[in-house]
């Protein structure tokens, strides 16, 4: 069945990301998140759907990171009362809901085989191209008027946070958007394109601006899909 999966997958990404894991198809996912210092809500449950096909790698990578239980008991560590300025993001000024920054020094997922940060391409899929651009925002390719396949149009947007300065830089930080703002306008939307959009909450979305700094991940899930990762590396490290 999967490998009929990955036979039916319209494109191969390239050769320098083929071995990463990758999501070849639509995942599913539950996130469990305990609220702090809310009186009207004490947990929610977010389902969010994943799309592979417009973005592969980062959502392989996402993936991978869910069955590695990476993101299980970590905090959210940006929300809309925290200005603090974050070298993964360019602003915090209550448009974003942000975690994925492990403890310790290093800013992203440490891979065990390699001992380094694992890092994704920047990942974009045009309406009209059969496969994503990798490495270089739309604006860097001139494309200027181009329309992502999955863009920043909608309260719950998932997106992997990198560098500002570097393309290539995301790991394990992800966002999602919480409102539109003067980032989001409409017809000039300056998020689209400059980064990885990989998936969209489903599922009680109205509740992130309820998400504060210290509200509890307690666990995110793959509830379906899970056949479509190749590559996980969460298999080899056990």
């Amino acid at each position: 069945v999967e490998e009929d999966m990955v036979d039916r997958f319209p494109y191969e990404v390239p050769a320098e990301y083929q071995n990463m894991p990758l999501l070849k198809g639509r995942a599913t996912v539950d996130m469990k998140v305990k609220v702090r210092d809310n009186p009207n809500l004490t947990e929610c449950v977010f389902r969010i759907v994943l799309d592979g096909y417009n973005a592969p790698v980062t959502a392989g990578n996402f993936v991978d990171l869910v069955e590695r239980h990476f993101y299980d008991g970590m905090e959210i560590q940006r929300g809309k009362e925290n200005e603090k300025k974050n070298a993964f993001f360019f602003s915090s000024d209550g448009f974003v809901i942000q975690t994925g920054d492990p403890e310790g020094p290093a800013e992203g997922f440490i891979d065990p085989s390699s001992e380094k940060i694992r890092t994704v391409p920047l990942e974009i899929m045009v309406d009209g191209e059969k496969a994503p651009f990798y490495g270089e925002t739309l604006e860097e390719l001139g494309l200027y008027k181009a329309q992502t396949k999955l863009p920043f149009n909608a309260f719950g947007t998932m997106a992997m946070a990198r560098e500002e300065f570097e393309n290539n830089s995301g790991s394990s930080q992800i966002f999602w958007l919480l409102k539109e703002s003067e980032l989001t306008p409409s017809n000039a939307n300056i998020l689209d394109g400059r980064y990885a959009v990989f998936g969209y909450i489903t599922e009680n979305e109205d509740l992130l601006a309820d998400l504060k700094v210290g509200d509890v991940i307690e666990s995110i899930q793959v509830v379906a899909g899970i056949d479509n990762l190749a590559n996980p590396s969460y298999k080899i490290a056990g």
